[in-house]
């Protein structure tokens, strides 16, 4: 299985595993990131391309893929995709070009 594939079946699995649990702290993380990402005086799409930039910063390839397909959803580019990747590279330094080259390959999947 590729590592894409893997990362949403894992994400899918805990979700699920979290949820069957009532994870009331999980819950409410839900509800606080329905509520981060919804339009407000910036749009759902705005902020998903500033949580991509944010994901290649921490080295989350989870959330680096989470975000990218998000952003995609909302109706990003792959330029303004790949600018916020640039935004993170740029925050983080070298060590964030390591986390660019998964976003890279998450945009050829997505963007296709």
């Amino acid at each position: 299985m590729d590592k894409m594939k893997e990362l949403s079946r894992r994400r899918k699995e805990s979700h699920t595993k979290l949820l069957s649990l009532k994870s009331r702290v999980y819950e409410k993380f839900l509800e606080m990131e329905k509520e981060a990402f919804s339009d407000g005086e910036l749009s759902k799409k705005v902020k998903e391309l500033i949580a991509v930039g944010i994901s290649v910063v921490i080295d989350c390839e989870s959330c680096i893929q989470w975000h990218i397909e998000q952003a995609a959803q909302a109706g990003a580019t792959h330029r303004e995709v790949l600018e916020a990747v640039e935004v993170g590279i740029e925050m983080g330094g070298g060590p964030a070009t390591v986390s660019a080259r998964f976003a890279l390959e998450v945009m050829e999947r997505v963007y296709r």
